[in-house]
């Protein structure tokens, strides 16, 4: 078995990282401390064991004894309000802009116009008639202004059809540029796009 080859492998199944830089990761390794590489096989093994996934919004956060995570806890958040992200760290920039502070559900990836991908389609189902239990009236679309970021926004509102009776379902303004994720957009761009949401 060679170790080099099926650890570079490993590696180039991480999002954005192919064959050559898996094989990079590898050799910066072999020429690390043996302390360095014991901490990181640590971190990765303790992974599964501390952090967890918060059942009300589907973001992982360092669980300790806490069965919700401290979005999802803190009860001055506004109910009437639900923002569906793709993924943990768009969770994580809108919270950094400051200016949003109600209830999110992180669909856990995009759908893609070839059919690749998977949303949590069963648990944004779940979610959304838990939050209309508690006073949901809006559905805030904040995903990337991509095509896949439009496509997934398609699939969202075939999802939310039995719901429009009861919610209003808006999509970030174009604060966005086309083709931009919403992980690496600036707080203020953030706040222009969110301050522009418009109903869909």
């Amino acid at each position: 078995m060679d170790h080099i080859e099926e650890l570079a492998r490993a590696f180039a199944k991480l999002p954005g990282i192919g064959p050559r830089q898996g094989k990079r990761f590898v050799f910066y390794l072999l020429a690390a401390p043996e302390s360095e590489r014991t901490k990181l096989a640590e971190l990765v093994t303790s992974l599964g064991r501390d952090v967890r996934q918060c059942p009300e919004c589907l973001r992982f956060h360092n669980g300790g004894s806490a069965a919700v995570c401290c979005y999802c806890s803190d009860s001055s958040r506004d109910e009437s309000q639900l923002m569906i992200v793709e993924k943990d760290q768009d969770l994580a920039a809108v919270e950094r802009a400051g200016t949003y502070r109600g209830r999110y559900a992180v669909l856990g990836g995009v759908l893609t116009l070839s059919g690749k991908g998977t949303i949590r389609e069963r648990d944004l189902v779940r979610i959304i008639e838990m939050r209309l239990a508690q006073g949901l009236k809006e559905v805030v679309l904040a995903l990337s202004a991509t095509s896949e970021g439009e496509h997934t926004a398609d699939r969202v509102r075939e999802l939310l059809v039995p719901y429009r009776d009861h919610l209003t379902i808006s999509a970030l303004g174009r604060g966005l540029a086309t083709g931009s994720e919403l992980e690496y957009s600036d707080a203020e761009t953030l706040r222009a796009a969110l301050s522009n949401r418009k109903e869909t």
